[in-house]
C-alpha cells in the first residue's frame, strides 16, 4: 500500500509524504527562525514537534537539534539521526496515525501554510565549492573560447575540477540580485569598466555536507554518501565578460562572487534513493581513489524559465537533468577531501552547470546563445544575456508513481546596477 498523508497533497505538488524536505522558516515577520519540513501546502514546525516530545527515538529523543535557528546540528548528527527523523515524521503525518491527525490544537500549532512563511537559508554555510562536472558544458565552453582542436583539457577526464567560491553572497530563493560592475576585455587601449554586459544564469544543483571529516583524513568515495545530507537547486549567477577578463591564471573571482541563489528546501538522499540511476561510463577509468563500487546519479528533471520585465509569463529556455553529470556527487566530495581538506556540516558543493547533449538542454545562456551570437526570443523580446528586470526561475523534480519528489523553485530577479 502506497504511503499516504492525512494532509491532502495534489499529485503535482513537490512535497508529498515521500519527500519531506527540510528548510528553515519564520512563521511571522518578528518570529524566530526554526526548522521545518514541507508537506503539501504546509510547513510542519519541527521545533513544536520536538517540544511536544514527538521525536521519541534513541537519538532525537535526547537532542535539541530542532530547537536551533538552522539545520547544522541535525546535519552533523549523520545518517542514523536522519533515518530516525524520516521514520518518525512519515509516521506522524501518515493517514493512519491519529497523534496529529486527530488533535486539532496540535495541528494548529505545528502546521503553517506555506504561503504565510518567510523562508531563510537553511544552514550556516562555512565554505562553498563549485565543481565543473558536466562534460557537455565543459565541451561547449571549450568550443566557444578555445575552438574545436582541444575543447576539453586533458586533466578534465581524470579529476572533478572545482574552485573555491564565496559563501557570504549565497542567498535564498526570491532574493533580488543587483547587476554587478567590473572590468571587461579592452575594446581599445584600456579595459571596459561598468555594469556587466553579459550577465548569465547557471543551472546547477548542490550537495550539502552532513558530517564532516577531520583535517588530514580523506573520505572514502564508497562512504561519501554518508557525508551528504541532501541536495538543493542552485543558480550560480555569472558575469561572463568580467569572468573572461579575470579568470587567467587563477580562475573565477568577481564574475561569480556577487551572488549565488539556492532553493530553500533540502531534499534528502533518502527521498531521492528511488530515483538513483547509473552514472555515465567514465573513460579513461578514474584513479583508484575515485573508483566507485556503485556509480550513481539521480534522475532529476530540471527546467529554467525567464520572465522578462513587465511580462506576466515566463518562457522555458532549457530542460536538463542531473543524470547528465559525468562526475558524481560522491566523487566530487571524495576528491575534495583527498588532500586532507576538512569539510564541515553545512558546506555547499555545487555541481557546476548541468548541460545535456542537445541544444535545448544546455544549462546557461552562454551555451544557449553561443556567447550571444544566437539570441533567444522570449515573448517577443530578444535576449543574448540577462536584461535588467529579468526573473530566472529554476525548478526540479523526480517523477514517482503518482507523486513527485521536488525542490520547489529557485528564483531571483536582476536589478539595475547601482549608480
Amino acid at each position: 500500500m502506497a504511503l499516504k498523508s492525512f494532509i491532502e497533497v495534489h499529485p503535482d505538488s513537490h512535497f508529498p509524504i515521500q519527500n519531506l524536505p527540510y528548510g528553515v522558516f519564520r512563521p511571522g515577520p518578528s518570529a524566530e527562525a526554526r526548522p521545518g519540513v514541507a508537506i503539501g501546502d504546509y510547513v510542519l514546525d519541527l521545533s513544536v514537534v520536538q517540544s511536544a516530545g514527538l521525536f521519541d527515538g534513541p537519538i532525537l529523543g535526547k537532542s535539541d537539534c530542532f530547537l536551533q535557528p538552522n539545520l547544522n546540528k541535525f546535519m552533523g548528527m549523520g545518517r542514523p539521526a536522519w533515518k530516525e527523523a524520516r521514520f518518525s515524521l512519515q509516521k506522524l503525518l501518515s493517514s493512519t496515525e491519529p497523534t496529529l491527525r486527530d488533535n486539532a490544537n496540535l495541528r494548529e500549532q505545528t502546521l503553517v501554510p506555506l504561503n504565510k512563511v518567510e523562508m531563510c537559508l537553511p544552514m550556516v554555510i562555512g565554505d562553498y565549492t563549485d565543481f565543473f562536472s558536466s562534460m557537455h558544458h565543459a565541451k561547449n565552453c571549450g568550443l566557444i573560447f578555445r575552438g574545436p582542436e582541444t575543447p576539453i583539457g586533458p586533466n578534465w577526464f581524470h579529476l572533478p575540477i572545482a574552485y573555491h567560491g564565496r559563501a557570504s553572497s549565497i542567498v535564498i530563493s526570491g532574493t533580488d540580485l543587483i547587476r554587478p560592475k567590473g572590468q571587461g576585455h579592452p575594446s581599445g587601449g584600456s579595459p571596459y569598466f561598468g555594469p556587466s554586459r553579459k550577465l548569465d544564469f547557471e543551472l546547477e544543483m548542490a550537495a550539502i555536507v552532513g558530517p564532516g571529516n577531520e583535517l588530514g583524513k580523506p573520505v572514502d568515495v564508497n562512504e561519501a554518501a554518508d557525508h551528504i545530507f541532501g541536495l538543493v537547486i542552485m543558480n550560480d549567477w555569472s558575469a561572463r565578460d568580467i569572468q573572461a577578463w579575470e579568470y587567467v591564471p587563477l580562475g573565477p573571482f568577481l564574475g561569480k562572487s556577487f551572488g549565488t541563489t539556492i532553493s530553500p528546501w533540502i531534499v534528502t538522499l533518502d527521498a531521492l534513493e528511488p530515483f538513483a540511476c547509473d552514472a555515465p561510463k567514465q573513460d579513461p577509468p578514474p584513479l583508484p581513489y575515485l573508483a566507485e563500487k556503485i556509480s550513481n546519479n539521480y534522475d532529476i528533471s530540471l527546467e529554467v524559465g525567464i520572465k522578462p520585465a513587465e511580462q506576466k509569463n515566463s518562457c522555458i529556455v532549457t530542460r536538463s537533468n542531473l543524470k547528465h553529470l559525468y562526475w558524481t556527487l560522491t566523487q566530487q566530495l571524495a576528491h575534495h577531501t583527498i588532500n586532507g581538506c576538512n569539510l564541515r556540516p553545512g558546506d555547499l558543493l555545487g555541481t557546476g552547470t548541468i548541460s545535456g547533449p542537445e541544444p535545448e538542454s544546455f544549462g546557461c545562456l552562454l551555451e544557449l546563445t553561443w556567447n550571444g551570437q544566437k539570441p533567444l526570443s522570449l515573448n517577443g523580446t530578444t535576449h543574448g544575456f540577462l536584461e535588467d528586470g529579468d526573473e530566472v526561475i529554476i525548478t526540479g523534480y523526480c517523477q514517482g508513481d503518482g507523486y513527485k519528489v521536488g525542490f520547489g523553485a529557485c528564483s531571483g530577479k536582476i536589478l539595475p546596477s547601482s549608480p
